[in-house]
């Protein structure tokens, strides 16, 4: 059996995040370093007024992913594999051993500048379920145009998509999406237009960033949210992290990799659930948990059972 460590991306973001790590020398390191490399109280990043802000939201996850993988690891919880969805993937790429939690807070610190300031409103997400892939695309080319551009961002699911674009564009698909038979359209709590070619300036820009940066090879299997791949060359990985934002993603398929790589156990980390309930879809065998809904010893007494069984 392995295991697979997930983290999440933009959504699930609660306020006081930060406030709630684990209370514990690692989580106090982790505060100390980021207010030291980011010039600022990063406890000030996790109120519901600064979670307004992409910036700060992305900065809250990248500390707290780290923050509760590093708890499981000190507890006797080490992953085989380690993959992100979005600004997830850096998290990853930290606990994974490619990236410094240094560089990575500077990146990331960028990273939701960068997004922020290309889209400062108009535009986002939206959930549709219940549709297929080749159903929502159709909608998609149905209604996408210059002035209101709309974009297929994630593939959570086989009837699970995201789209992104303007606030016009997805208001419309939501409307035509219900009419098509859709279990649910609704807007998600992402004030930018993630993962599709209207953020392909921003992504150059992190990838010159991140040339500044030194990834090394991985010590844990970072397999890519995007592509569905494992990737050990820190240039792949650096390629992943920049040009993320602006790629589709394809979580379905990167678990479905992780799955046929005789992963049984996957542990999305705080504050997320939602990929738990995808990767379930995917792990006919196996489980798949949420860190934030069960307490480190159900965790630890989990993963020893899981263990003990094989």
């Amino acid at each position: 059996m392995k295991i697979l460590f997930t983290f999440p991306g933009q959504g699930p973001q609660t306020p006081q995040m930060l406030h709630q790590l684990p209370d514990n020398a690692v989580s106090r390191e982790l505060l100390a370093q980021a207010r030291q490399v980011l010039g600022e109280d990063p406890l000030l990043l996790d109120s519901a007024q600064a979670l307004r802000k992409t910036r700060a939201v992305q900065l809250c996850l990248l500390i707290a992913g780290v923050a509760y993988a590093r708890e499981l690891e000190q507890n006797g919880v080490t992953a085989d594999f380690v993959s992100g969805l979005s600004i997830g993937a850096f998290p990853a790429a930290v606990v994974a051993g490619a990236l410094s939690f240094e560089d990575a807070l500077q990146l990331v610190a960028l990273r939701g500048e960068l997004m922020e300031q290309a889209y400062p409103q108009g535009y986002g997400l939206a959930a549709l379920v219940g549709l297929s892939q080749d159903r929502v695309e159709a909608l998609i080319a149905q209604l996408h145009g210059g002035q209101s551009p709309l974009y297929l961002a994630n593939i959570n699911a086989e009837d699970q998509m995201v789209v992104a674009g303007s606030d016009d564009a997805l208001q419309q698909i939501m409307a035509l999406a219900k009419q098509a038979g859709a279990a649910k359209a609704s807007r998600l709590a992402v004030s930018v237009p993630s993962h599709c070619p209207l953020l392909a300036q921003p992504a150059d820009r992190l990838a010159a960033a991140m040339r500044a940066v030194t990834l090394r090879r991985p010590r844990i299997a970072y397999l890519s949210g995007s592509s569905g791949r494992v990737l050990w060359q820190p240039e792949r990985i650096a390629d992943d992290l920049a040009y993320n934002m602006a790629r589709t993603v394809r979580w379905h398929e990167a678990m479905t990799a992780a799955y046929e790589r005789e992963v049984r156990l996957a542990i999305e980390m705080p504050p997320g659930a939602v990929l738990t309930g995808l990767t379930r879809k995917v792990m006919t065998q196996g489980e798949a948990l949420s860190r934030c809904q069960l307490g480190l010893a159900a965790v630890v007494g989990i993963v020893a059972r899981y263990r003990r069984e094989v």
